[in-house]
């Protein structure tokens, strides 16, 4: 298989709602994979717990004010996802600095942390502009596909 074979192929894998293909001949071994959009998308679970502790009418109203507005602000946040299953990480060693931390300003192509998986290390890359509102993983855990790794404030 040619460069401009492989070339064309890209161009109908992005076309088509395939998210992946692998071909395997003899000589080589090919894989191509859509570039998912999870990275920008809200994510509603974040909202739905505040507004499940907000109805108790136990609480006096001055504290549902409070409430009402960190609801309306976690609903314009953006989450980073980890786009595979691995092993997080803030730094890349331990005597370096973290990546990032909360009140950061991110944007598209910085990288936002490390993912070890299978002894490879994949930086994750920010594909959003914003302020970094809060780290949702600890430094060295287990991350699965897809799991929240931070909540972006968007410019």
């Amino acid at each position: 298989m040619d460069f401009k074979q492989i070339q064309e192929l890209i161009k109908i894998i992005n076309k088509s709602n395939i998210g992946e293909i692998s071909i395997e001949d003899k000589e080589f071994k090919i894989t191509i994979r859509q570039k998912e959009e999870h990275i920008t998308q809200v994510v509603p679970a974040v909202s739905q717990p505040v507004q499940s502790f907000a109805p108790p009418s136990s609480v006096p109203p001055t504290h549902e004010k409070p409430r009402a507005a960190a609801e309306t602000k976690a609903d314009n946040l953006i989450t980073i996802k980890s786009p595979m299953i691995g092993t997080f990480y803030r730094r890349s060693s331990p005597d370096k600095p973290l990546f990032v931390e909360v009140g950061d300003e991110v944007t598209p192509g910085m990288v936002v942390c490390i993912i070890e998986a299978m002894k490879l290390f994949n930086e994750i890359e920010s594909e959003i502009s914003g302020r970094v509102v809060k780290v949702l993983v600890d430094d060295a855990s287990p991350v699965e596909y897809d799991q929240p790794l931070f909540l972006v404030e968007p410019n």
